[in-house]
């Protein structure tokens, strides 16, 4: 069974300034994402795909269809920052409990119950998973673009999700090394930590390296959709010796 289903999915958004109309911002998406499975989704502003993982992760709901994680509507059954649930990851740091990294990775945490000390010692724990342990006593708002992203990722890491959703991860931060040292993390957070990772990008180069490379244009969602289907191998028994 899929991990994520979108089945026969439409949203309408607001057409902005213009009044009441409304455009359709995903028409009839039908989509599969397997446990582990790491998939980018390319298109251009406003072609739908942040909408496509606001409706995937139940941050909003759909107009028409039905959203399934782990076989349950999510309309019934949020699943969004619950744990093994889904995480959205965002670079945006309120100061609501402390300024620094650390006290924003560890807020997680102390929002289930844990004592101070051990929740910082789990936010260290996910900092140094996602290389940014250098980061722990610095102000959350003064990061660079490469460390708001890890240290995003590492919050959202925090409720140990089954499915992270990125919108346009590597926007901000600059090409070669560092841009590519953010997409090898994804991939191994996808391969080590058996976590499903559906992100959008904003270019074509970021869609290098994931196990399914989708578009999504005016609300249409296109490649493939469902996950291949794994080969089977036909085991033939041995032939016996031959006779004389």
């Amino acid at each position: 069974m899929a991990l994520l289903v979108l089945d026969e999915v439409s949203k309408l958004s607001s057409g902005g300034r213009g009044g009441p109309r409304q455009r359709p911002a995903l028409r009839d998406v039908s989509f599969e994402l397997d446990a582990s499975e790491f998939v980018a989704v390319w298109g251009l502003p406003r072609s739908g795909r942040s909408t496509l993982l606001h409706v995937a992760g139940g941050v909003m709901p759909p107009s028409a269809g039905v959203v399934r994680f782990d076989g349950r509507d999510l309309a019934a059954t949020p699943a969004l920052g619950r744990p093994a649930g889904i995480a959205l990851v965002n670079t945006c740091f309120r100061r609501v409990i402390g300024d620094s990294v650390l006290e924003h990775v560890a807020a997680p945490f102390m929002g289930r119950g844990m004592p101070v000390l051990p929740a910082q010692s789990k936010a260290l724990q996910l900092l140094r998973r996602v290389d940014a342990v250098a980061c722990a006593e610095l102000d959350a708002n003064d990061l660079d673009h490469a460390e708001a992203i890890r240290v995003g990722i590492a919050r959202a890491l925090a409720t140990s999700p089954r499915l992270l959703l990125l919108d346009e991860p590597t926007i901000g931060v600059p090409p070669a090394r560092d841009r590519d040292d953010v997409l090898a993390l994804l991939r191994s957070i996808s391969r080590r930590d058996r976590v499903a990772i559906l992100m959008t990008v904003g270019e074509a180069a970021d869609l290098a390296g994931v196990d399914r490379a989708l578009t999504i244009d005016d609300g249409t969602l296109r490649g493939p959709l469902r996950p291949e289907p794994a080969r089977v191998i036909e085991l033939r028994p041995e032939q016996s010796g031959s006779t004389a």
